[in-house]
């Protein structure tokens, strides 16, 4: 049932039909969208739902669909019933191109895959098709739709003696024209003409009883008669006889053929009743594309959820404006979702929400695709009722407010678990207190009696209710307070505001009025109303705050896969090194024995000969060499083992001392003392740039990791570097990564020069260039570093020399070459 009767002039659905009709191509399709109308029996509605999804993937991804000659002859097919009657010739020219049509479409589907359009499929397979009329109609007509002259033996002599007469007035009409421009009667451009149905001459009407003849007819103004010469009279009479000999043959042959088609009338009404049927799918199929439509979940049972839900007119509206439109999400569910009340302010999208949800619930159920996300699905119900509008009647006496009460009696009467329920500014058009009184009632008894629905109001003690009430639920309209302007977005299970004093506000009504308005309602209403903004404004904030940590999970989540698959490759990696390692160790060692073996015999053989002795050593010389080399590698693997490890232990560190950095970097303030640098701390070298984390203190020396990188620094050579100092480090090369960091040490050994030039510098000045560059050198892994100075400055050798000694890899120093742990200084005079 859906109530009332002007139910679809309210949700705007004559508009929806008017729009389906438009993509018709006939009207047998037309005639069918006018039939359209909501259906309680869920089969029908799932038929008429696959047929038009499946019709969508017709227009979508095919180009041969036959769509050429949609003609509704149903009604020269019912004058035929009558023995007697017949067709004209374009109207059985029109029977022809229609069935062809039919017969094509039956071909398309009968030539596709029974799982490509299976419901399509099943409608075709009934249609008849008529191969018989079709070849007796091809007996008759010609490509062009007349009949043609061998249609029967009588009409092939009819014609070919017209042709014969037609001739022959021909050349005397040409005779007797030429004699009349010769003798001055015509104009030397006048032709024949042709006057019902008879040929004659254009003659000026004085000369017209000088050309003898029958005058046919005369111009509009006289001047001009038409003459029929005498000679041709009696042939034009024949010719007239002849035409009407070829109407009574032609008229034969129609009957003969209504004779044919008369038994199968009933099977073509069928035929084209499957015509205006296809023709109906596809007009819908093709208005689903235009709004974007599609076919959700559904199933037999009121509760339904919606994702994006659009309302399709006001889409299209949009869509020519190349505007937005906010897309609608709702769920009406059993037990605890089943009435949502929605509130907010005045035009803010409540009308328009519940007239979205009923018009699309309304075309569901029609057979029409809905416009929402693949992701909803849609309830069935029996019974629509709407409250909706003025329904204020002087012939009924209703004002607006008995109207509302009418119809509040129907739904009370009549509502039932399976009926959806419409209402607008719910208890509205009496008294405030009175009508949310009696709205309150109403609303409790529909809640009892289990229906489904949506309602809109501005009632404070129907928000109370539906927080209070199992099986009722708010929902508000968000509003944004800042440009006091409505978002049109729809927020479930929050009550929403009127922001009545805040639009008065914009609108310029004066404050004293608006002050005023605040005592008489009183403060609790106002904190009331203040409360439900305060709250739309902090879920909006808390919204925007969860969107970002989502975002920011995702993107952490990203880091730490792309992280795993690191390690996991190096981890690979450090298997293969060793596997490889361990078998050039093993392939050296079992040469060692066979070289230091072939050196003996080669020192016995020559009896200890000088030259081949020294040939001999060199030669194991060269494979300790090889030997030195292979164990400096074994070396090289082991170290970048071990800092793969010490990586794994650092993230893990910090990780732990996440929270006592935090506490450690509290603990700072200024002007007082700086607490000791400890592990886990932030520092940096003094007068570099690059940050780093204390792993390991001992003593007065420091382990620090750079990157990748880990060294031996004293104390007083580094200093501690905010949390906020590092960020910025890191921000500032956004794609840094402890495997880049790798990648720029290398480039820094690649352009690194171990020699540095302190000549003309002053001491100070030179002393702390050595140390930069000395420090650059520990990173980089250069294991010498040449200072080159004049010879006149002793006080700057000693105080290098000085500083130098506090160098951990440097224990002492001479003028020479100094290594100590693969690493030394040399100062050069110059």
């Amino acid at each position: 049932m859906i109530y009332p009767d002007s139910f679809e002039d309210k949700i705007k659905f004559t508009r929806i039909r008017e729009l389906v009709k438009e993509s018709c191509m006939s009207g047998l399709g037309k005639e069918v969208v006018d039939e359209m109308t909501f259906s309680t029996n869920f089969d029908e509605v799932n038929l008429n739902l696959l047929r038009t999804n499946e019709f969508k993937k017709v227009c979508l991804e095919e180009d041969n669909f036959p769509s050429g000659y949609f003609i509704d002859v149903r009604e020269p097919l019912a004058r035929i019933r009558t023995e007697g009657r017949f067709m004209e010739e374009s109207e059985l020219f029109d029977l022809k191109r229609s069935l062809t049509t039919i017969n094509d479409i039956c071909r398309f589907f009968n030539k596709k895959e029974e799982e490509d359009y299976p419901t399509l499929k099943e409608l075709v397979a009934e249609v008849a098709v008529f191969p018989f009329i079709l070849d007796n109609i091809d007996g008759i007509l010609n490509k062009f739709g007349k009949i043609k002259d061998s249609a029967s033996p009588e009409l092939a002599r009819i014609r070919k003696e017209l042709f014969n007469k037609q001739n022959s007035i021909s050349r005397k009409l040409s005779a007797i024209l030429k004699r009349a421009k010769q003798d001055g009667l015509v104009d030397a451009d006048v032709t024949v003409s042709i006057r019902d149905g008879r040929a004659v001459i254009p003659v000026p009407a004085a000369n017209k009883r000088k050309l003898g003849g029958i005058v046919q007819d005369e111009s509009a103004t006289g001047k001009t008669s038409f003459i029929e010469p005498a000679e041709v009279v009696e042939i034009n009479n024949e010719l007239r006889e002849l035409e009407y000999a070829e109407r009574r043959e032609m008229t034969r042959i129609l009957i003969e053929m209504a004779d044919v088609i008369r038994p199968y009338i009933d099977d073509l009404m069928e035929s084209y009743r499957f015509m205006g049927t296809i023709d109906f799918i596809r007009a819908k199929a093709r208005f689903a594309i235009s709004i974007n439509a599609l076919l959700p979940n559904y199933k037999k049972k009121q509760n339904f959820i919606w994702k994006e839900a659009i309302h399709p007119l006001l889409y299209l509206q949009h869509k020519a404006v190349n505007k937005e439109v906010v897309p609608l999400d709702m769920e009406l569910s059993d037990p605890k979702q089943r009435l949502l009340l929605i509130s907010g302010p005045n035009a803010g999208g409540k009308s328009v929400c519940l007239q979205t949800v009923g018009l699309v619930q309304y075309m569901f159920q029609c057979g029409l695709m809905v416009p929402m996300n693949e992701g909803s699905s849609m309830g069935f119900f029996k019974h629509i009722f709407m409250d909706m509008g003025d329904e204020q009647s002087i012939e009924n006496d209703l004002s607006t407010y008995s109207s509302h009460l009418f119809n509040m009696k129907h739904f009370l009467r009549y509502s039932q678990k399976e009926t959806l329920i419409l209402i607008d500014e719910f208890g509205t058009g009496t008294e405030p207190m009175l009508g949310g009184a009696i709205a309150e009632s109403v609303l409790e008894q529909l809640n009892l009696q289990k229906v489904y629905g949506v309602i809109t109001t501005h009632y404070t003690n129907l928000k109370h209710l539906a927080s209070q009430t199992e099986g009722i639920e708010n929902g508000a309209m968000l509003f944004d307070t800042g440009r006091i302007m409505p978002l049109y977005k729809l927020q479930i299970a929050q009550p929403g505001s009127s922001f009545a004093f805040e639009i008065a506000r914009k609108i310029g009504l004066p404050e004293n009025i608006l002050s005023s308005a605040k005592e008489k309602i009183g403060q609790e209403h106002v904190d009331y109303d203040k409360n439900l903004r305060e709250i739309v404004r902090d879920k909006r904030y808390w919204e925007q705050k969860r969107n970002t940590i989502r975002i920011n999970e995702k993107k952490l989540a990203d880091v730490l896969e792309r992280y795993q698959l690191d390690l996991q490759n190096i981890k690979k990696e450090r298997k293969e090194i060793l596997d490889q390692a361990k078998a050039e160790a093993e392939h050296l060692l079992s040469n060692a024995n066979k070289e230091i073996e072939n050196t003996i015999r080669t020192i016995k053989e020559t009896q200890a000969n000088k030259e081949k002795t020294k040939q001999a050593r060199q030669k194991l010389e060269g494979f300790k060499e090889l030997a030195s080399d292979k164990k400096d590698k074994d070396e090289k693997i082991e170290r970048k083992i071990r800092q793969i490890e010490e990586r794994e232990k650092r993230k893990a560190n910090r990780k732990k001392n996440k929270d006592s950095e935090a506490e450690t970097a509290s603990k700072l303030r200024p002007g007082k003392k700086e607490t000791p640098i400890e592990v886990g701390d932030n520092v940096k070298l003094k007068g570099q740039n690059t940050p780093g984390e204390v792993l390991k203190i001992q003593g007065k020396e420091a382990t620090v990791a750079f990157g990748s990188l880990s060294t031996t620094v004293k104390l007083n050579r580094l200093e501690r570097v905010s949390n906020k100092a590092v960020k910025r480090a890191n921000i500032s090369n956004p794609n840094a990564s402890y495997s880049n960091v790798g990648d720029k040490v290398r480039e820094r050994k690649l352009t690194f020069k171990p020699d540095i030039d302190v000549r003309g510098k002053r001491t100070e000045e030179a002393i702390q260039l050595v140390l930069n560059h000395l420090d650059e050198a520990v990173i980089c892994e250069v294991p010498q570093v040449k200072v080159l100075h004049g010879k006149g400055n002793g006080i700057l050798r000693i105080m290098i020399r000085e500083q130098l000694d506090t160098l951990p890899f440097v224990r002492s120093f001479r003028d020479e070459h100094v290594q100590h742990g693969g690493s030394g200084v040399t100062i050069v005079d110059l």
